[in-house]
């Protein structure tokens, strides 16, 4: 045949149109920029550095297991430990090493997941105990081509009690070819006995900043322009998740085909209000200008931005401006805008503490309020009217200092009569209320007054008990450590006579039987006197510690029910009740008591009212 009718033959325009290759499929960028070493691993440098150690000082354990939150990198991680035991350069390398400049022989199938020694697993779909037998049964078996024989399993928490317990065995004593992976975002889910026999890696959320230069980096590479501003918004929403900054980074691309990422658009796309709207609404609402903080919720619901959202921006203003008021170095923060940074200064200098605790308190709340509502947006009016008006109203402290009986300037009143001595050993004093301090909570609470409490609970360091004290006696075995035979002696006895070296007394029925003959020793023992203690059931003797301990409460609350600062403070706070009566009969310092006056901790956690 002649090369022109071979050229005839095979000529391209009789096999029709020719058509272009297929296109590369593309890839999102947390797969395309996933790291495939150490050096690509971003916030993680104590993980890296004890990796390294160990490699090179060939102190490679037997088990891992890498916990943290979403996108943090602990598949990625498991797999270039992975790639790390089968590190192999044929004429260089084939120890396992950490160090790996370029690929090796069994590197681009581990990274692509299709290595046949690696296996990987998830167990969220795989999590009976017979899926754990077939590792158990392969484990056995020397790898097909690589150095080691690893095991990936991905949600590890996820398997059943029975598929641990099966693992358990292997886990401890593997063959020397065999090394588990374990990743887990719920730790607490796995058996101790499971992480007791691996070595734990707790990979921490990114840094902002460092999420900013990534992505910043991987827009270079990808040609693409971002504002700064605009990648730090997108960092703060990642929640520090490296793969979520990814996602929303490539979500930030296609919004902005052919355009500049800017702050704006990121803002719009991910429903965020503007930082200088929320500062503007925060300076509205604590100023108590209600219309104007509704027209700026109404243009933030109008653009599209999520109404629980805006609460939880502006519950972060407050957390902002309560850090700078308590740690002012906070505003050096490069992650800042100069707004944030100096009206958060302004209002961190204006407000004070109790005033920012209480918008803290009700913009959290008001955030799952919103969340739970039918319709979100009149739920977030619904609080901001709420906040506006609390930030008008006196704190409870202001209100106290104007209750008949307080001395000008917010003095504490003349201290009330000393308690009658009476018979029993209740604690003697003066019953006292303490200053005010800034309050954080409305006046819809319970009041405290703290008034003496008997010795015994109040006691300082032991000291020599009197032979004829029957409460100092009952104190050493508490001081001991006995404490069966303290509270039996506290509330189970009966003291009938006592004296240097003799002790009467009436057990009642619910006392051991065997009690005179087990605390006669400790007392002589402790006090380094014989004592005879005697049983006796012909005298009724004194009532026991605990039913005068009982008695002395009851005449306290009494005489604090009684008291005219707590009458007004009843009076003037309807529903309020007297949670808890406190000594403070002992010295106080002038500088302690100034301390007291000024302290913002008015209300407990249960937010009852501490006088």
């Amino acid at each position: 045949m002649s090369d022109e009718a071979t050229t005839e033959m095979f000529d391209a325009s009789a096999l029709g149109p020719v058509t272009a290759p297929p296109a590369t499929p593309y890839r999102v960028l947390a797969r395309k920029y996933r790291p495939s070493s150490f050096e690509d691993l971003i916030g993680q440098e104590p993980m890296v550095r004890t990796l390294s150690n160990a490699f090179d000082s060939n102190r490679i354990h037997q088990a891992y297991i890498l916990t943290g939150v979403r996108g943090v990198g602990k598949t990625t991680t498991a797999r270039i430990l992975a790639r790390a035991f089968n590190y192999e350069l044929p004429g260089k390398v084939n120890v396992p090493t950490i160090h790996m400049p370029e690929l090796g022989v069994h590197c681009q199938a581990i990274i692509e997941s299709r290595h046949v020694d690696v296996i990987e697993m998830d167990a969220a779909s795989h999590t009976g105990i017979d899926d754990v037998r077939e590792i158990i049964d392969s484990a056995r078996y020397r790898p097909v081509s690589a150095r080691t024989k690893v095991y990936i399993i991905d949600e590890v928490h996820m398997l059943s009690k029975q598929a641990f317990n099966g693992l358990l065995k292997t886990l401890e004593e593997p063959p020397e070819h065999v090394k588990f992976l374990f990743a887990t975002t719920e730790i607490d889910k796995v058996p101790i006995t499971v992480r007791s026999r691996c070595q734990r890696f707790d990979l921490r959320r990114v840094e902002a900043d460092v999420l900013v230069k990534h992505l910043a980096g991987i827009c270079a590479k990808e040609h693409i322009e971002a504002d700064t501003q605009a990648l730090a918004m997108v960092a703060r929403a990642s929640e520090g998740s490296v793969r979520d900054s990814l996602s929303l980074l490539d979500q930030a691309i296609a919004h902005n085909i052919g355009g500049r990422i800017e702050a704006a658009s990121i803002r719009m796309m991910l429903g965020l209000a503007d930082r200088a709207e929320i500062i503007d609404l925060f300076h509205n609402v604590m100023s108590g200008n209600c219309a104007a903080a509704l027209k700026l919720i109404k243009a933030h619901y109008d653009l599209g931005a999520d109404p629980a959202q805006i609460l939880t921006e502006l519950a972060e203003f407050v957390h902002f401006v309560t850090r700078l008021q308590i740690l002012p170095e906070t505003a050096q923060d490069p992650d800042l805008t100069e707004d944030e940074r100096l009206r958060g200064t302004e209002f961190a200098k204006s407000l004070s503490l109790m005033v920012l605790t209480r918008a803290w308190q009700i913009l959290l709340k008001g955030v799952g309020e919103a969340m739970a509502a039918p319709i979100p947006q009149q739920a977030v009016e619904m609080v901001i009217i709420r906040l506006a008006y609390a930030a008008d109203l006196p704190t409870p402290s202001d209100l106290i200092r104007q209750l008949p009986g307080r001395a000008p300037g917010g003095a504490p009143p003349s201290p009330a009569p000393s308690a009658p001595s009476g018979g029993g050993p209740a604690a003697r004093g003066s019953m006292q209320a303490t200053a005010f301090a800034p309050v954080t909570a409305t006046a819809t609470a319970s009041v405290a007054v703290r008034a003496p409490q008997p010795v015994a609970a109040t006691a300082k360091a032991p000291q020599p008990a009197p032979m004829s004290d029957f409460r100092a006696l009952v104190q050493l075995f508490s001081e001991h450590r006995e404490g069966a035979l303290y509270a039996h002696m506290h509330g189970n006895v009966h003291l009938v006579r006592i004296e240097p070296g003799l002790l009467e007394i009436r057990p009642k029925p619910a006392a051991p039987r065997d009690l005179v003959n087990r605390i006669g020793p400790l007392l002589s023992e402790w006090t380094g006197r014989r004592w005879t203690v005697v049983a006796s059931f012909d005298s009724a003797g004194q009532p026991t510690l605990a039913e005068q301990d009982q008695e002395t409460e009851a005449r306290i609350r009494r005489e604090a029910e009684a008291h005219p600062l707590v009458q007004s403070v009843l009076a003037t706070f309807p529903g309020a009740r007297i949670k808890q009566i406190r000594d403070t009969s002992p010295a106080q310092t002038e500088d302690e008591a100034a301390d007291a006056d000024s302290s913002p901790d008015f209300f407990d956690d249960e937010g009852e009212l501490d006088l």
